[in-house]
């Protein structure tokens, strides 16, 4: 059964590679998934531009952005009034970057190579819980 298209999670990319963006997207949308990509971007001030356009309620960023770091995207997104939720999906899953990455603001932190599913599972999980909240 197909949900109506406002009862799917918004969700954000803010990565710098196009081939993930597309991989992400193929996996969060409908059939695969219950959310909806609204925007996407590979550097942070055309972040800040489109996460301000579409409202969404989940990011997505990579540390690595092709004008700076993703952490200063989660610093601005940490500042923000309405509430979004930041998952860092990266390739630099080290310890100092995942507490860096919290301490900026990251409500989720996945190593993009060994927990993409989990990040899905992740994002599907909130989807739902969304979903489940609309109907109630």
């Amino acid at each position: 059964m197909n949900s109506p298209i406002s009862s799917l999670l918004r969700v954000f990319v803010v990565e710098d590679s196009t081939l993930v963006r597309k991989r992400l997207a193929a996996r969060i949308e409908p059939p695969a998934g219950e959310a909806l990509v609204v925007g996407e971007a590979e550097d942070v001030e055309t972040a800040l531009r489109g996460i301000e356009a579409s409202g969404p309620e989940v990011v997505i960023v990579d540390l690595r952005l092709t004008d700076c770091h993703g952490i200063d995207l989660l610093h601005a997104l940490r500042d923000r009034t309405d509430s979004i939720v930041t998952i860092v999906l990266t390739n630099y899953a080290t310890p100092v970057f995942r507490k860096a990455s919290f301490s900026a603001g990251a409500d989720y932190f996945f190593d993009k190579t060994t927990e993409f599913d989990l990040a899905m599972e992740t994002i599907a999980r909130l989807a739902r819980e969304k979903h489940e909240g609309a109907a109630g």
